[in-house]
């Protein structure tokens, strides 16, 4: 068993009580599957920087790298900081691509990164629980998953460009 520190415990305790304060949350929770018994983190962090008309924003994001990890995603997590994220690294370019949030706890923005590193398409608040697919229209090599709303509040927009470099410089 893994203990945490007392600081990220803090603010895990701090967090899963906001989350449970809401009505909507509340639901949700009674919807999650029997399987969603608290994912951990992929480890380490890697940094993303969001570049829009606005200015450029660092996110500390974890990798999914692997047929595993792109499985099951964000799937089971009860809550995303607002500099958090999952990026979904595909290493080759995927002629279309399509999420879903089946077992997906929270809403999300997930953002569609075509080769060149540009912003193809955005699935803005996609709904927790959702099996609808959310395809990409076209081209990607990456997927971004960030907590609801973040692409509006930094003005994210299709054309806006995504850096990441991955640890083996790629």
């Amino acid at each position: 068993m893994k203990f945490l520190n007392p600081r990220r415990w803090a603010a895990c305790v701090l967090g899963a009580l906001m989350f449970a304060a809401s009505p909507a949350a509340a639901e949700i929770a009674r919807q999650a599957p029997a399987a969603c018994n608290g994912q951990r983190e992929i480890r380490p962090l890697r940094n993303v920087t969001v570049v829009t008309a606005k200015g450029s924003t660092q996110f500390r994001v974890e990798v999914a790298d692997t047929a595993m990890r792109r499985e099951f995603g964000l799937m089971c997590r009860r809550a995303l900081a607002a500099d958090r994220g999952m990026l979904f690294d595909f290493k080759v370019t995927q002629p279309d691509t399509a999420f879903w949030m089946r077992n997906t706890l929270i809403a999300l923005d997930i953002i569609y990164i075509r080769p060149d590193g540009r912003v193809l398409s955005i699935a803005r608040r996609a709904k927790p629980l959702d099996e609808a697919p959310l395809p990409a229209g076209g081209p990607t090599r990456w997927v971004l998953e960030l907590a609801a709303d973040r692409a509006a509040q930094l003005g994210l927009m299709p054309g806006d460009k995504v850096i990441y470099r991955s640890a083996r410089g790629g």
